[in-house]
């Protein structure tokens, strides 16, 4: 008594079938399959913005040359080293 049988399962089923109409079973059916491929594409978009997301974020520094520095004058440099003798 506390399992379902195959005869139950049929006896919803054209009960339910009674009441609401194949028409409106086949509607619901179709909305869901709209559903289920609507929430798939929205995670196939949710993972693509997420890989340019990643690929936005990763960025290329280009490395320009800086003036070289000349060292100072050798007269400056005995003229410092005088001083501090």
């Amino acid at each position: 008594m506390g399992s379902i049988g195959i005869w139950q399962i049929i006896i919803i089923a054209v009960v339910v079938v009674l009441l609401f109409g194949r028409g409106k079973i086949s509607d619901l059916m179709g909305d869901v399959a709209k559903g289920i491929n609507s929430f798939k594409k929205g995670l196939k978009d949710d993972a693509d913005a997420a890989a340019e997301e990643k690929n936005a974020e990763t960025k290329v520094i280009d490395h320009q040359k800086s003036e070289t520095v000349s060292p100072q004058s050798t007269s400056e440099n005995s003229s410092d080293q005088s001083k501090a003798s």
